[in-house]
């Protein structure tokens, strides 16, 4: 519910404000969000000590965990003032681009892998300016207006949105096309997922990255856009993953999981080195 109120006041304030006083205006909005929701502090603390062990200092973390999902919705909402060209050149650091032309020489789409890390939205919409566009896997919000209005501002610079429960069918036809796939793989939401460890714990993680890359011969490169400083980003585009990394695994199922546990080891390093960017606001192990 509070981040329903963020979204509706926040979205209308951003528009009239000047950016930098819409980053304030959301520090104030979701230090209110940390103070009064118990359950979102307590998740989001107990995440941080799985990946950081016991410390003092979980708690100021936790704080920022909450002020950078402000920070977050604040960019999402102003994509006309940060999506310039002006802006990107100033503002975002663009590391090894060139790992998606190594994949578009080869003649192959490639599965774009992210987290709910930094801000993973922009880092999509960034993709499409850019002339990469991306076919985004994402799960519908329940309210109907937030719902329209994140698919709008996903599908800006040529980018598509599929649904969950039509994600196999459209995603294999764009990486048979030799398109882009976008899938945040730290979170299942299809109900499909596999019980794997995450950070040394049991954790329920989708498995469509690994089946897209082995069944259609495409590679899967990571890909994060950090934070680094205020209104300050860095595209992170790593090495990409490739089936036959796994191929002398035996059987089907087994060469997914060790696919899995190659780039959930990607995701934990950048996830260990931004901690109070991964914006996971439930306890991912398995009870």
């Amino acid at each position: 519910m509070f981040k329903y109120v963020l979204f509706k006041f926040g979205h209308l304030l951003v528009n009239i404000l000047p950016l930098k006083f819409s980053y304030v205006f959301a520090q104030w909005l979701c230090d209110c969000h940390y103070v009064l929701s118990v359950r979102d502090r307590k998740a989001v603390i107990n995440n941080l000590k799985v990946i950081l062990g016991e410390s003092n200092d979980l708690p100021f973390l936790a704080r920022e965990v909450f002020r950078n999902f402000g920070r977050y919705l604040v960019e999402f909402f102003c994509l006309d003032k940060m999506m310039t060209d002006e802006f990107i050149r100033s503002h975002i650091t663009l590391e090894h681009i060139e790992h998606f032309q190594e994949c578009f020489a080869a003649g192959k789409g490639a599965v774009v892998l992210t987290a709910h890390l930094g801000n993973w939205e922009l880092g999509g919409i960034l993709l499409g300016k850019l002339g990469h566009p991306l076919t985004i896997i994402a799960l519908p919000h329940n309210e109907r207006s937030v719902n329209s209005f994140f698919n709008r501002q996903r599908e800006r610079y040529g980018n598509k949105v599929v649904q969950t429960n039509q994600a196999i069918r459209v995603c294999t036809q764009a990486l048979q096309n030799k398109e882009l796939v976008a899938i945040a793989a730290d979170r299942d939401f299809s109900g499909s997922g596999e019980v794997l460890e995450f950070f040394g714990r049991r954790t329920i993680l989708p498995k469509g990255a690994a089946a897209f890359a082995l069944k259609l011969d495409v590679p899967i490169i990571p890909t994060f856009l950090v934070r680094e400083g205020q209104g300050r980003f860095r595209l992170i585009i790593e090495k990409p993953i490739y089936a036959t990394q796994v191929e002398s695994v035996q059987g089907d199922k087994e060469r997914i999981f060790e696919l899995m546990r190659i780039y959930l080891r990607v995701i934990e390093e950048k996830i260990r080195q931004y901690p109070t960017q991964w914006l996971m606001f439930r306890e991912f192990a398995v009870q």
